[in-house]
């Protein structure tokens, strides 16, 4: 299975880069995995509604370009499912088991995601109705996949 992260935003603390360095390298041994990291739009603090929306298209127009015609796309969003790590890990098996082996989760910046990105999704992915921000989210993500190849191998996972 071949899985994007596709994240607005530079990852600048260094223990959430060690964090998810430790867990590419333990997926590596299930998954080619690949994080994208694209530029966030400079924006004023105070945002009127139409220069928001303007800010999460140009973004939006940034991620759509990173992911291909083929590509399943999950995006992560407040509002979107939620899902036991269980489930995630038999959604995952599901996909790669009818041919969708190009996965690509999608984080947008502190704004959320454009309409045109979530009209883009086969699924949506929630953690929390609680707000994270979206550097922390890659490391849980990240967590969680390698705990879902975890699940469908039969291996051993902290419950």
């Amino acid at each position: 299975m071949n899985i994007s992260i596709v994240s607005i935003g530079k990852l600048k603390e260094k223990y959430l880069k060690q964090g998810i360095d430790e867990y590419l390298k333990r997926l590596a041994l299930y998954a080619k995995i690949e994080i994208i990291e694209l530029s966030d739009e400079k924006a004023p603090e105070n945002l009127s509604d139409s220069e928001m929306v303007q800010v999460k298209q140009k973004e939006g127009e940034r991620i759509l370009s990173k992911i291909g015609q083929d590509v399943h796309v999950i995006a992560l969003a407040i509002n979107g499912k939620q899902r036991s790590s269980e489930e995630l890990a038999k959604d995952l098996d599901s996909l790669a088991t009818y041919g969708k082996s190009k996965v690509a989760f999608v984080i947008g910046g502190s704004l959320g995601l454009s309409d045109e990105v979530m009209k883009r999704a086969n699924a949506t992915l929630s953690f929390s109705k609680m707000t994270f921000p979206h550097q922390l989210m890659r490391l849980v993500l990240v967590e969680q996949i390698y705990r879902a190849f975890r699940i469908n191998r039969g291996e051993p996972y902290h419950k």
